[in-house]
Formats: structure tokens, sequence, C-alpha cells
């Protein structure tokens, strides 16, 4: 940015402006002075001598008064009471609120800058409520889910004549609504404390290879139930700085999708590896897999792209999982071919307090 450009960006009444008034006033005194030389040199009467200099300086104050007034309009008043406008519309809810800047895009000055910034906060500000409405209709719908499945299950209990086993499935899908809905608003709270920072990470040196064993064994369960091949290949030890409760969400969460996603047959497969700059976690499954628009959305929170197994969560594990390796410093990529299954990557570097114990 040259230094003419940086005035303008500081100001907009500019020296120039000030030095065409002195110019001007200057050339309007040199008047002045031809127009007195002239009533001397003719010896017009008194009135002439008097009424000729003030009719001369009422014109010429009354220009420069207008011509203040258009340019202080023009260059300040206008754009300031449009902003002001536009602010009110968006104090009372609009946010298709849009202010063009004065001046071309190299010519931008500081009041140029302002609307431009107002309309990223606008665009911003509307995209936040966007979201949270968003936010409000999809939490609504998750809650009204299981709330309505144990309204059923509960009338149908007080149902006369009812054998054991009945009694039995019934209390099971209630006990089964309550504990999703538990689920449900335990991880909104999480992860509306991660959004607004309200949990400080606890950073501590401890072995991956252990906490991702631990939570392959929690689904060993599911693997055996669902006959599903089941592979782990870990390092003997692998030490990461990080909170340990937090990453345990992660791997829960990209398991937890692993097993639930591939059909009773198929294959889960966990992998570790790591070098001198980072740890890798590799969890691969031969499930569905996602097509191009559920990648697009896949951590967005409640978004489910595979809606025949969605009563089995409620879409805000992988937004968890994201904010969580967000706060590591981590990273996570996915590659995914519908029918053929999919494979999240997760790269935790490596800190200098990460040592070995």
């Amino acid at each position: 940015m040259t230094k003419r450009e940086k005035r303008r960006m500081e100001n907009r009444f500019p020296p120039s402006l000030f030095a065409t008034y002195l110019v001007t006033l200057l050339l309007m005194s040199g008047i002045h002075i031809g127009l007195i030389t002239l009533v001397n040199k003719y010896q017009w009467n008194q009135f002439v001598q008097i009424a000729i200099p003030l009719a001369y300086w009422t014109m010429v104050a009354v220009g420069l008064t207008l011509f203040t007034r258009h340019e202080i309009i023009k260059t300040y008043d206008r754009p300031m009471k449009e902003l002001a406008r536009a602010a009110d519309r968006v104090a009372h809810g609009d946010f298709s609120v849009y202010i063009p800047p004065v001046h071309p895009s190299n010519r931008y000055d500081y009041l140029d800058r302002m609307c431009l910034d107002f309309n990223k906060m606008v665009a911003e500000l509307g995209s936040m409520e966007t979201m949270r409405t968003d936010f409000v209709a999809n939490v609504s719908h998750e809650i009204k889910t299981p709330i309505a499945g144990i309204q059923n299950y509960a009338q149908l209990l007080g149902k006369p004549g009812l054998t054991e086993k009945e009694k039995e499935n019934y209390t099971a899908a209630i006990l089964s609504s309550t504990h999703r809905l538990s689920a449900l608003i335990t991880n909104i709270l999480r992860l509306n404390k991660l959004e607004s920072q309200q949990i400080t990470p606890k950073y501590e040196t401890y072995d991956l290879c252990r906490q991702l064993s631990d939570c392959a064994l929690g689904f060993e369960t599911i693997w055996e139930e669902k006959e599903i091949d089941f592979e782990a290949e870990l390092e003997d030890r692998a030490t990461i700085r990080a909170d340990e409760s937090l990453m345990e969400l992660v791997w829960n969460n990209l398991l937890s999708n692993a097993f639930k996603f591939t059909e009773p047959g198929g294959s889960v497969a966990l992998r570790q590896t790591s070098d001198r700059d980072s740890v890798m976690v590799e969890v691969s499954d031969t499930g569905c897999g996602m097509s191009e628009e559920t990648k697009k959305h896949m951590f967005d929170k409640f978004y489910q792209g595979d809606t025949s197994h969605a009563t089995e969560g409620n879409g805000l594990g992988l937004a968890l999982a994201f904010r969580v390796l967000q706060l590591m410093g981590a990273s996570i990529g996915v590659k995914s071919e519908e029918g053929k299954g999919t494979t999240f990557t997760v790269q935790i570097p490596v800190k200098e307090e990460a040592t070995d114990l």
C-alpha cells in the first residue's frame, strides 16, 4: 500500500480538499482587490463601493457553504445515515442487508472498509441465526422421537392382559429410548461446552496404544454379535500429550460409527503408526460408505447421511470428535466410497513434552 493510499484510508477529507479551499479563497481575495481597484478608478458613489464587495462576499460565502455542505453530505453524512439504517434493520432481525462501498476497490478509504466489515458481520450473524434455528429444530426433533417412543410404550404397558414377554419388550423399549435421550442431552452439553470453550483441556502425556486397545475392547460384544472381522495393528507404545478423557470421545465415536455402519460379516480395522513429527490413527470399515454430499456435511451437528441407522445415534458424534481434535491441534481426514466403506485418518502432532516415560 502506497503512502497516498494509506492517507486515503485514514481520512475522508484529504489535505487536497483544504488546499482547494485555500487556493479558492486566495483567488476570491484577488478578485476582491480587483473590484476595489475598479471602484476607486471610476470613483463610484459610496453606496456602490459598499454594495459591490458585500454582494461579492455574500455570493462567495453562499457558494462555499453550499459546496461544503454538499461535500459533507456526500462524503460522510449520507454513508453514515445509510449505515445507521442498515444497523437498525439488522437489530430488528433482517440479515439480508448489504451496504455497497462508496468507492471502487482501488480507492477504498476507512468508511468503505467499515461498510465491508459491516457486510461481513451481517453475513456471519445471518449464518449464526440460520445455524441457531437449525440447531433448535434438530434438537426438538431428536428429543421428540425418544419421548414419543417412551409415551407409546408406556401406554401399551397400561393395557390389561399383557404377557410377561410383552411387558419385558415394552420395558426394554422404554429403557432404550431413555438411554438415547440421556446420550443426546449429554452430547449436546458436551458440544456446547466445547464450542463455548467452557472445557479447558487437561494435557498429559500418556500411552495412546493403551487407550486405543481399551476403547476397542469396549466394542467386543458388538463385533462378536455381528460377526465382524476386527483387526488391530498397533505399535507397542506411542506417547502423545493431550487430554486423555477428551481423546477417548474421539476413538469411541469413530469405532462406534465403524461397527454401526458395517453389516454383519464385514470387517473393521484399527491401525496406528507414528513418525518423528506425528502419530496417525486409522479407523476403516467395509460399511455402506458415504456420498460426496454426506462427506461435505459429516461434521455438521445432527447430520446423518445414512438414515437407516438414525435410531442408533443422534448425529453429534463426529461433530464432537472434530471439535475435540481442533482443540488438541490434531486433524482428521476421510476417504469413503459408497458401498465400499470408509476410512477416517487422525493425525496428532508430537509435542516436545510427549517423550517416552
